[in-house]
């Protein structure tokens, strides 16, 4: 039965991921756009050093090669699960604050954090079909409060949507490796299958 059922799993697995790196090229792509679009709106400089500000999730990491799938799915899933809280955060304010007038922006936000939490829900069905656990969803708001000035909350914003751009590449390279790792896992089990079946 087990044997049987591998290759449905296999390729289950393959469409999801084709789906999901399909969506993050378009996410990609969607969040290209909306920076520049952000960063023309808040009268930034793209080349502000936003080092400063935490509270974001980052994409670069020294030990890529050494994270096992199921870690890496589960850092793509915590990260995007923040990311759908940092840009509801960047709504509110760009509504309520920085640009309550710009209903078209405001819709283009709204895109990207649809896109955000259909890519959320793909990398869960993703771990479980890879039968890996799920992490908790353990999220707070990151908001600092009404401390924060207007300057602040624009940096802020800027730093996010740069990390996501950031994320969505990552998140491609993520996937293919877990394909490799997948598909490399799966030849042995068929070796073995064809050996047991020439032996009978």
């Amino acid at each position: 039965m087990a044997s049987s059922e591998r290759p449905l799993v296999t390729s289950h697995h393959r469409d999801l991921c084709r789906r999901t790196v399909h969506l993050l090229r378009k996410m990609r792509s969607d969040v290209s756009s909306l920076l520049e679009s952000y960063i023309e709106k808040q009268g930034l400089d793209k080349n502000f050093n936003l080092d400063s500000i935490d509270g974001v999730p980052t994409a670069d990491t020294e030990r890529w090669s050494e994270i096992s799938d199921a870690d890496r799915l589960g850092d793509n899933l915590k990260a995007y699960w923040a990311f759908q809280i940092l840009l509801e955060e960047i709504l509110e304010v760009q509504r309520s604050n920085l640009t309550p007038t710009d209903v078209s922006f405001h819709k283009s936000i709204q895109s990207v954090m649809l896109q955000v939490s259909g890519l959320a829900y793909q990398l869960q069905e993703l771990m479980v079909t890879l039968e890996h656990n799920v992490p908790a969803k353990e999220l707070e708001s990151t908001r600092g409060g009404d401390e924060k000035g207007s300057f602040e909350k624009k940096m802020k914003g800027m730093k996010v949507l740069q990390e996501l751009a950031q994320w969505t590449v990552r998140s491609v390279r993520d996937l293919h490796q877990i394909s490799k790792s997948v598909q490399a896992s799966a030849v042995p089990r068929t070796s073995r299958r064809l050996a047991q079946a020439q032996k009978k």
